[in-house]
């Protein structure tokens, strides 16, 4: 079985990104399992407009020693698979645009999660026939907030409904929770480390996984994310770097590995390690709950001992 990272090459990868990809690689390897990488890859307009991002995405865990098994899965050559599976799936057209879906919707969740609140779920074939003169719809499957349990290994047991979300876009492109369920059972993958950002995701994944009648991931994993000063999710506007814009200030890959490691616990900020070392340190139960604070984000490397200026991170309490 299998533990996998799967970046969008939308951009490149930043620390917070970098190290959400490390704590993947250290539970899989850590675990007997192998590891998967996957370029989740469908959104073709914004892939176009960064062009070469997955190739640097794959330079940059080459770079930090997180090797992979297998060839590495692009989704946009599996289109066919999630055809088949959106087709076996009770679904319905929805005209709704973002702004209506938050206008009717109840309150978003803490984490921004906002459910759908089934306004176009029964409409006649009449109003459908009108809306579609109107714009393309979307396609949502028929959950009928059926609740479900999960337990995340870090964040414990999270029960939630699961709304009519979105199989397929009004430009016809595939959902990314259609797609990442079909291809997780496809490829074996039964233990998915990810941002928890994503944790309110995972009721509906584990649900769409027995309605296609696909053996469920067994582990989940949700990691707290890198935020910035005001413990926002960190993002390029917030000067996220990357590890080339690290390297070309003076950094070494193996000095923003150790900072990554230390952020998880697993060594000092200037101890030079490798990913095998920081296997044999790794504990799950010790990781951090915690967001990671980096509130300076441009950093120089001392000249004669490779080590921080200042401490650059911290957990916010």
């Amino acid at each position: 079985m299998f533990g996998r990272f799967a970046p969008s090459p939308t951009s490149d990868l930043h620390l917070g990104n970098l190290r959400t990809a490390l704590v993947a690689w250290l539970a899989a390897r850590a675990s007997g399992r192998g590891f998967l990488i996957r370029i989740e890859d469908l959104d073709q307009q914004r892939v176009a407009a960064a062009d070469g991002v997955a190739e640097r995405q794959l330079a940059d865990l080459a770079s930090l020693g997180l090797d992979h098994d297998g060839e590495v899965v692009r989704q946009s050559q599996r289109l066919d698979h999630y055809q088949k599976a959106f087709e076996r799936l009770d679904r319905y057209e929805c005209f709704c645009t973002r702004r209506e879906i938050a206008e009717a919707a109840q309150a978003p969740h803490q984490d921004g999660f906002r459910p759908y609140p089934g306004t176009c779920r029964d409409l006649t074939e009449r109003q459908r026939a009108q809306r579609r003169r109107e714009r393309s719809p979307a396609w949502r499957v028929r959950a009928g907030a059926a609740p479900v349990h999960v337990v995340d290994l870090l964040c414990g047991p999270v029960t939630m409904p699961v709304d009519d979300f979105v199989l397929r876009r009004g430009d016809g492109t595939f959902g990314y929770h259609l797609a990442v369920v079909v291809d997780d059972a496809a490829q074996g993958v039964d233990q998915v480390v990810r941002g928890d950002d994503l944790l309110s995701s995972t009721p509906r994944h584990v649900w769409l996984a027995q309605a296609l009648g696909l053996e469920p991931v067994r582990e989940y994993l949700h990691v707290p994310l890198a935020v910035n000063a005001k413990g926002v999710r960190l993002a390029k506007r917030d000067r996220a770097v990357s590890l080339a814009e690290l390297t070309a200030t003076g950094w070494r890959p193996s000095q923003v590995l150790a900072w990554l490691g230390a952020s998880l616990g697993l060594c000092r900020p200037e101890e030079p390690v490798t990913p095998e070392q920081l296997l044999d340190r790794f504990d799950l139960s010790r990781l951090p709950r915690t967001p990671w604070w980096s509130p300076d984000q441009h950093i120089s490397p001392c000249r004669q001992t490779g080590c921080r200026r200042r401490r650059p991170w911290s957990h916010r309490p």
